[in-house]
């Protein structure tokens, strides 16, 4: 079976105002003790699953994975290397806040197998970083990027965010023309949404947030597909563009549906032996993590056996976030054309409104609609 690892590490230097991730403040964290509770877990999962794992991605998600040691890196994918048999080939991305890193660091994270860095840019302008709550400037994202190169780094994204309080739309295109400039493998371009109980909630429900203007926002999200695709960018999917086969292996395992293992608190897993899938959670607070782990079980919250509608739900509205689209022969070979008839019947009506394209097996969102897909993917679920 093969299934991607997820490794979710919660500590940062400061929660972001618009974070709603599963993070916590770093003051007094045990990183070397949570790493062991790490390892603990993928003893433990290893044991439990049904049959032997082949992992051909390692991605460290967070909070910011960048704070943990380099030597503590390479314990887990030692780890991974070994309990799931972590191919050869396997893409190992850890994110990074650019005001955690240096060459030194770069350097140790390379050694532990680290071959893709995804850097948390957000912003090339210290006065929009500040409104963020982001702790590093934008001389500094400057610099990291400068430093992974001199380390080796061949495969850096950047993540980029649009639409911020108090942005126009020429110093959006600015800032992709920097990003240009640094001739990254990748990039992937978000537009700020306003979380439930986060800090930005509160201030946007207050009237003291100054969003741009809805048509000004899609104007950003035109002008990002026109820059870097001028640019020799390829978008592939709703929000990332890459250069040609610099995809994220790791996230495009979840918009096929394929099978993930997540560890540490928080993660997600999805285990999909037969087209249907099963997901499960850890718990997001780490002591109740760690109580878990340390009794010698792997605490399973929220475990969900998938219907046959969650998986052809999912199989439209995460399919066609992929600007090649979905295929559909793989799904009436495995579901047949009597499950498939009210998607089939669904996205026939997107395609007369000129929506969607559909050429032989292949569906996929036009490029006139991209920019209302939210709308289109709803319409599966």
């Amino acid at each position: 079976m093969r299934a991607g690892i997820y490794i979710h590490f919660p500590f940062c230097l400061k929660k972001c105002l618009y974070c709603d991730f599963n993070s916590t403040p770093a003051t007094g964290s045990d990183h070397r003790g949570y790493v062991e509770l790490l390892l603990k877990e993928m003893e433990l999962r290893q044991a439990a699953l049904p049959e032997p794992v082949s992992a051909p991605t390692l991605y460290f998600g967070g909070g910011t994975p960048s704070l943990m040691g380099p030597e503590l890196v390479g314990l887990v994918v030692a780890s991974a290397r070994e309990r799931f048999s972590l191919e050869p080939d396997a893409e190992v991305t850890l994110e990074a806040n650019p005001g955690t890193l240096t060459r030194e660091r770069l350097d140790g994270y390379l050694a532990a197998g680290v071959n893709r860095l995804s850097l948390g840019v957000q912003s090339f302008e210290d006065r929009l970083l500040k409104r963020l709550g982001r702790v590093h400037s934008s001389a500094e994202a400057l610099s990291a990027f400068q430093d992974a190169r001199r380390a080796g780094f061949d495969n850096i994204s950047i993540d980029l965010m649009h639409s911020l309080p108090g942005q126009s739309l020429s110093q959006w295109r600015e800032a992709l023309e920097l990003a240009v400039s640094l001739s990254p493998e990748h990039v992937s371009a978000y537009a700020l949404s306003i979380e439930e109980g986060t800090p930005f909630e509160r201030l946007h429900d207050e009237g003291a947030l100054p969003l741009p203007a809805e048509e000004e926002a899609a104007a950003m999200f035109e002008a990002t597909t026109a820059v870097l695709s001028k640019a020799g960018y390829r978008h592939y999917e709703i929000s990332n563009y890459a250069l040609p086969g610099r995809h994220s292996r790791h996230n495009s395992s979840y918009w096929n549906r394929l099978s993930y293992l997540g560890f540490g608190a928080g993660a997600h897993s999805f285990w999909n032996p037969d087209g249907l899938g099963r997901r499960w959670k850890n718990p997001g607070d780490v002591a109740a993590y760690a109580g878990g782990i340390e009794a010698g079980l792997p605490v399973d919250e929220e475990p969900e056996q998938l219907t046959l509608k969650d998986a052809l739900s999912e199989s439209f509205f995460l399919g066609l976030r992929m600007l090649d689209g979905l295929d559909l022969a793989p799904l009436l070979e495995r579901y047949g054309e009597a499950a498939l008839a009210p998607y089939l019947e669904q996205a026939a009506a997107w395609e007369k409104r000129g929506a969607l394209i559909r050429e032989g097996s292949l569906i996929r969102v036009s490029p006139g609609a991209v920019i209302l897909a939210n709308g289109i993917f709803s319409s599966f679920v």
